[in-house]
């Protein structure tokens, strides 16, 4: 019999900091047996949470499993209305799946977007003249109510009341007079969604409510009136107080950390990256539960069955086996492995309006409120962090700005751009240097490239589904081709070795971009220093510096003068101002002289591997010039990737049983680009292999997997794949899709 712990995820302890709170019991005992709510299992480590959130056949979310009628997927359960699909069980829950997965796609939030922009703009524009704000009541919480509600067709006179109870529940103590008035309000939100339902059976709109009302079951019947409630109602939960405390989370982190706010107004491109580290370190909602159905264990804690179970993903997304130094925010670390959204079939599917909703608000603060200041002493929390995070009122100051004008709302365009995704040809395919290969490209289609600056990156699909980043350092004027060098880089993961083995003129991959992570802010006069590879973004800065007729200088340090790529063209582009410093002739650059050289008005580039850039912010610092230092680093990524040879890719074709089509596979294709056209709806979202989001029954065939999801049981048993990165070892399968 496992020892009861005194663990409770409501405590006055774990409300204080959950964080430190789960740390304590994940290093003295990770996994235990609490008396606290009538008791449960409780969890702490990312290995678990995501065991049991994927594990459908032993850990139950129904009700029925607990064997009442009270909300089953938090801990302590409570009345509620039951929501589908979250609140079920494959098979049952799969249909609600496919119902509202197609509304929430990638491309369909796409559609969303300049409705989101003309929102934000109007929400800012009710308290930008005022020079304060409670962004909890005039910003975090409307903004997300109206886009919702806006989406599914409820008038504008419905938004306040229905979103309003949302937030109340979730901010109020429970048995508390305003927790009543928010279940209150829910049975009215009930009723307004029938009512709606009811009318866009006979009046169809554009909007989601008339798609899901219209939708139909394979055998041809519509959904039921009880069961779009229960979903409408989960979509109105789920986008409305979930966005809300994420966003103001990261507003009072920033008002904390002013650095990292002013880099992501110098970078605004980082907020992509940044908000899957926002996601991690702040997750709306903190914990779920699950029911186990038959005798099992976890971590060598024996469960039995009828058990409550807490999967807390604020616990996994601070693991320090999966997010190295995981109290630390790192606005440019890849954490797109967060559970945030959860993981297997009850994954978030709003995950990517929510990412939409959230972006355009913290880009409208950062262009129209970039100052602002959050008064601590008014700051108002959640009661508590057990299930769900966030803040009640968040008071803050900032210097007025001007309204844009309702009049500018029908053509407002987000304020956040997303990078585009498009087929890219090789041209040209060259070596430079010992290891390294210039490619230049130009789009499939023969169209313009999107617009960059110097210091952008461009993100390649590899057929593999390995993603890798590799910096812009052609002519920016040049809008029919990009330039991009890739270091052949032998004991690494095999992405670069990837792309060298399959570049060569008239190849076709799959780009995202540009993003700039790394951008040349104005400056009296420049100093910049190269290692390596990291030349590339040096070398189209150089090239902008010196075209502007700036001050600047280059240091550009190697191996050797063989391994230097572009060290001839950087010259001449410098005017005579590189210093090359090959080290088998000359040594290491003398970081200190050249540092101290600096004045008071030059800017400091620096690219190039870890130890040269952690030396650089060391004399940085001693030197006092830290603040005027810029610097970007090549990170290995995500070391749990899953590693393939791209050499084993060989064609095959898949077929889809829902759809009947089938598509062709090509060797230096990826599965989940040839099958996304045919199937429009299709759920997706890290295309790394390891969010489960896309994982797919496989009904027949050989699945080449090489995610770093699927157990070795799942993998044997061939029963699903993650299409993002898995192949065939079979000459054809057939995919449930």
């Amino acid at each position: 019999m496992t020892q009861q712990v005194d663990f409770d995820h409501h405590s006055a302890a774990c409300t204080a900091d959950p964080v430190a709170y789960y740390q304590s019991f994940r290093e003295r005992c990770p996994v235990g047996r609490t008396p606290a709510h009538g008791g449960f299992v409780y969890t702490t480590r990312y290995a678990d949470v995501a065991r049991i959130a994927r594990d459908d056949d032993i850990f139950s979310s129904s009700r029925a499993s607990t064997g009442e009628d009270r909300v089953a997927i938090v801990i302590p359960s409570g009345p509620g209305l039951e929501q589908y699909p979250i609140e079920l069980d494959p098979p049952e829950s799969t249909g609600y799946r496919d119902l509202i997965n197609p509304l929430l796609t990638p491309d369909a939030v796409d559609r969303l977007r300049p409705m989101i922009a003309r929102h934000a703009t109007r929400v800012v524009d009710a308290f930008v003249e005022h020079g304060s704000a409670d962004f909890v009541r005039d910003l975090t919480n409307p903004l997300p109510a109206a886009v919702t509600l806006d989406w599914l067709g409820f008038p504008e006179e419905d938004w306040a009341r229905l979103a309003g109870p949302i937030h109340d529940i979730f901010a109020a103590p429970a048995d508390s007079e305003r927790a009543r008035r928010g279940a209150e309000g829910l049975v009215h939100m009930e009723r307004r969604i029938r009512e709606l339902v009811r009318l866009r059976r006979a009046e169809p709109a554009a909007d989601a409510t008339s798609v899901l009302a219209a939708r139909r079951r394979p055998d041809g019947t519509l959904f039921g009136e009880d069961e779009l409630v229960s979903v409408i109602g989960l979509l109105i939960a789920g986008g409305v107080d979930t966005t809300t405390s994420l966003t103001g989370s990261v507003l009072v982190h920033l008002s904390r950390h002013p650095e990292q706010r002013q880099r992501l107004i110098d970078s605004p491109d980082l907020l992509d990256t940044a908000t899957e580290e926002f996601l991690r370190a702040f997750a709306p909602s903190q914990s779920m539960a699950r029911t186990a159905r038959t005798d099992t264990e976890i971590g060598g804690c024996p469960v039995r069955a009828g058990e409550r179970v807490l999967i807390p993903w604020v616990a996994a997304n601070h693991d320090p086996a999966v997010f190295p130094d995981p109290a630390e925010i790192r606005l440019d670390r890849d954490a797109t492995r967060h559970l945030s959204f959860g993981i297997g079939t009850h994954r978030c599917a709003g995950a990517h309006l929510a990412r939409a909703m959230f972006r355009e608000m913290i880009t409208q603060v950062l262009t129209r409120l970039p100052d602002f200041r959050v008064l601590e002493d008014g700051l108002v929390p959640y009661p508590t962090r057990g299930n769900q995070s966030g803040w009640d009122a968040i008071p803050a100051v900032f210097s007025p700005g001007p309204r844009l004008g309702a009049e500018s709302a029908p053509g407002t365009q987000p304020a956040f751009t997303q990078p585009v995704s498009f087929d890219a040809v090789v041209t040209r395919a060259e070596p430079v240097a010992e290891g390294v290969l210039a490619l230049t490209l130009a789009r499939a289609d023969g169209g313009e490239l999107p617009a960059w600056a110097p210091g952008a990156h461009l993100e390649f699909r590899l057929p593999s589904g390995r993603i890798r980043q590799y910096s812009l350092c052609g002519d920016p004027r040049e809008r029919d081709r990009y330039r991009v060098a890739v270091l052949r880089e032998e004991n690494g993961r095999g992405g670069s070795a990837e792309l060298h083995e399959i570049a060569r003129e008239g190849v076709t991959v799959g780009v995202r971009g540009p993003r700039n992570h790394f951008p040349l802010v104005p400056a009296d006069d420049y100093l910049f220093l190269a290692g390596g590879i990291g030349v590339t973004p040096i070398l189209a800065m150089v090239r902008a510096a010196a075209r502007e007729g700036s001050a600047l200088r280059v240091v550009y340090g190697g191996r050797s003068r063989a391994s230097m790529a572009f060290r001839d063209e950087l010259v001449k582009e410098a005017g005579g101002r590189a210093e090359l410093v090959p080290q088998d002739e000359l040594g290491l650059p003398d970081l200190e002289a050249v540092l101290a050289s600096a004045g008071p008005g030059t800017a400091i580039y620096c690219c190039g591997p870890a130890g040269m850039i952690a030396a650089v912010e060391r004399v940085c610092e001693r030197l006092g010039v830290g603040a005027r230092l810029h610097v970007e680093r090549f990170t290995a990524g995500d070391d749990l990737e899953a590693v393939s040879d791209p050499a084993d890719n060989t064609a095959f074709d898949v077929h889809l049983a829902r759809t009947g089509k089938t598509v062709h596979v090509r060797p230096d294709q990826r599965l989940i680009e040839a099958v996304r056209e045919a199937a429009p709806g299709l759920s997706y979202d890290c295309e790394k292999g390891y969010c489960g989001a896309c994982e797919t029954r496989v009904l027949a065939g050989t699945p080449e997997h090489r995610d770093s999801l699927l157990t070795a049981e799942e993998r044997a048993a061939g029963r699903t794949m993650m299409i993002c990165v898995g192949r065939s070892s079979s000459p054809r399968l057939v995919l449930d899709l």
